[in-house]
Parts: structure tokens; sequence; C-alpha cells
């Protein structure tokens, strides 16, 4: 088992910055690659980035640019540096933790279905 705590979430205005942290503790050694997924209220969760253990990552479009993923293997911390962050960006945050999934050879960020851990969430909420 994997237990994920997320945190750095809160209120700031468009243009603005935040960090979001997230703590892994438990059988890490089986999670090989983490991401951030985040949720709009009325819209699926969609994957915003990913990392793997070597430090490979994938960002989806509309972040790439203005958001980093990185993990720290050694304090076993998920983090992602948000910045230039607009309206639009405002979800509930998600920490996911999983095998890690390839395709074409490169990794993917996947769906909700390929990682089996989650944390509680965090709120990002960006005002214009």
């Amino acid at each position: 088992q994997v237990q994920l705590v997320e945190s750095g979430g809160g209120s700031v205005q468009a243009g603005g910055s935040l960090r979001l942290s997230c703590a892994a503790s438990g059988s890490t050694s089986s999670t090989r690659c983490m991401g951030w997924f985040r949720q709009a209220p009325g819209k699926e969760r969609e994957g915003v980035a990913a990392i793997d253990m070597d430090g490979t990552t994938r960002y989806i479009g509309s972040v790439k640019g203005r958001f980093t993923i990185s993990r720290d293997n050694a304090k076993n911390t998920l983090y992602l540096q948000m910045s230039s962050l607009q309206p639009e960006d405002t979800a509930m945050y998600y920490c996911a933790a999983g095998a890690g999934v390839y395709r074409d050879g490169g990794l993917d960020i996947g769906t909700e279905r390929d990682y089996g851990y989650w944390g509680q969430g965090t709120q990002v909420t960006v005002s214009a």
C-alpha cells in the first residue's frame, strides 16, 4: 500500500504561482511513475503531468511551459510548480502513483485507470 498526501493548494490571482507537494509513504518502491491530475467542477478528471523514476516528464499541452513536475526520490515527495496560473487552472489537484504508462516507447501520462494510488486532493483556485 502507498499513502499520498497533497499540500500547497490555495487561492491566487491570475498570473500567480503555487507549488504543490505530495508526500508518499508505504511501499513506494512500486510507484515507478507519479502524476498530477486535476478535476474542475462538472468536468472529468484529467492528467496534467507525469514523471517516472528516471526523471522523464510529460505534460498536457495547456500547461507546457507553465508547470514543472519534479520528484525527490530520497524524500519520497512529488512536486508541481505552477506559474502563470489562469482561471482555467482552477480545480482540485490530485497526486497519483502507479507502475507507469509507456506508449510508442515513451512515457505517457495515462488515465485514472493507470494509477492505483491517489491522494485526497488539494484545491487550487485562480481568480481573474
